[in-house]
């Protein structure tokens, strides 16, 4: 089965893992489902991507964040929708604020060529004429939100999920306001006789909606997109070009030692310290992770204060409790349990997957068990567990986080391709050109 789809974090791209992305997990299961093989392609712009639909020998869906309008029905037919998106106006910090549309006039515009919101701004224009804009082809949402937060262009006007999970890496771009009501995306395709495929798509979507697949995946790419804010994103910018090269060659040995992602264990150590090794909280942990005299005594740590002894400590700690865990529980929910048993204990957490189970819901799954956490703060609820009270709604804000963390960290240390070689650096920034100088370039 051959899918056409964009080039961009919500949608489609490869880590050093391989491919991934929201579109791709989603439209990889109804492969499997079908029993094909999934082929991807990508499109250049998405007049491209609607152009190739159909094509003799070419793509036979396309599954790329696509929403639904009166122009685009009449190219191609839709699925029934999977993701609910609110089309933003996005402006820079610093700069006046847009309110409405009226506030539009006399700013420099830009959208994608083709997109849904060219036909909003195009609707606008016939109400107030003195409103301009450009639709270019030769960018992706990341470039706009670049652009605006460079301060290249002045608005534009993207989805809501893009906004947010793009944010971390555009310290300067703020929502000015909602641009119309919430719409749907849905996968595509070509316009015809047939709804044997639609058919096909329309009853997988429906089914993965139903068992809670659908939510995992969104609760996995966007359900924790919003912890940092705009403070924590604009800091955490800081803190991963001046601290994380100082300690990230102790990550990457000590995470290979127990194999375990260095990402990871980098993001747990964000969490726990802010890549600060000389730290003690107030009930006498301390170090870069924070570990308490117990663990470090077990972990084989003689000064916590030392990075390099507090990130191994990190590491075995973290390969030690993933491996105790249940065998029945399966990633990527054994990685989010490991980190929630890494800060409220093994014990409170196989209580709250006790509670889960009595609830009817999935004692395995990351999605349930966060929702049976804080209850082990109410004594209605922990009153009935093994091991008593326990402040449950920090695991869920500590794994919160840290998978926010490390969404960032595996975006940024993807590796670059460079012919039909995969070279793997160090620190990639989106926006900036490693080849330039930093005077050149404005992300530095």
């Amino acid at each position: 089965m051959r899918v056409i789809t964009r080039n961009s974090p919500a949608t489609y791209f490869q880590d050093r893992n391989g491919e991934t992305g929201f579109e791709y997990e989603l439209v990889k299961r109804f492969a499997d489902d079908l029993g094909v093989k999934l082929e991807i392609e990508t499109a250049d712009n998405l007049d491209d991507l609607f152009g190739q639909l159909g094509k003799t020998n070419g793509p036979v869906l396309a599954a790329a964040g696509l929403v639904s309008s009166e122009q685009r029905q009449q190219q191609v037919r839709f699925s029934h929708p999977y993701l609910e998106v609110t089309p933003q106006i996005i402006y820079r910090n610093g700069q006046s604020r847009p309110t409405n549309a009226a506030d539009l006039v006399g700013k420099k515009i830009m959208v994608l060529k083709g997109s849904t919101h060219a036909e909003q701004l195009a609707a606008l224009k016939k109400q107030n004429p003195a409103i301009e804009y450009e639709e270019s082809d030769a960018v992706e949402v990341v470039d706009l939100l670049r652009m605006v937060d460079e301060g290249q262009i002045d608005l534009t006007l993207v989805d809501s999920n893009e906004v947010a999970m793009n944010q971390v890496y555009f310290p300067n771009v703020r929502v000015a306001f909602d641009l119309g009501n919430a719409s749907n995306q849905s996968w595509a395709v070509a316009a015809g006789e047939d709804n044997s495929l639609l058919n096909e798509i329309n009853s997988y979507l429906d089914k993965v909606e139903k068992n809670g697949t659908l939510q995992r995946l969104k609760d996995r790419y966007y359900g924790h997109v919003d912890v940092l804010g705009y403070v924590g994103a604009y800091t955490f910018a800081q803190h991963l070009q001046q601290r994380l090269p100082k300690y990230e060659k102790h990550f990457r040995a000590y995470a290979k030692e127990e194999k375990v992602d260095w990402r990871l264990l980098a993001a747990i150590g964000y969490q726990e310290s802010l890549w600060q090794p000389a730290v003690t909280s107030k009930t006498g942990v301390r170090g870069l992770m924070m570990l308490t005299q117990n663990t470090a005594q077990a972990m084989g740590v003689s000064n916590r204060l030392d990075p390099k002894q507090s990130i191994m400590g990190g590491a075995k700690y973290l390969a030690r409790i993933k491996s105790e865990l249940d065998d029945s529980i399966a990633e990527p929910d054994r990685t989010w349990f490991a980190l929630a048993a890494y800060n409220v204990g093994g014990g409170h957490l196989e209580d709250a997957r006790t509670l889960a189970k009595r609830e009817g819901l999935n004692p395995n799954k990351w999605l349930d068990v966060k929702k049976m956490l804080p209850r082990l703060s109410q004594k209605q609820w922990y009153s009935k567990t093994r091991y008593g009270y326990a402040r449950g709604g920090e695991p869920v804000h500590f794994v919160a986080n840290i998978r926010r963390y490390y969404d960032i960290l595996t975006w940024v240390t993807q590796p670059q391709l460079e012919g039909n070689q995969v070279v793997e650096g160090n620190l990639h920034v989106p926006g900036v050109d490693k080849t330039k100088p930093p005077e050149d370039n404005p992300k530095l």
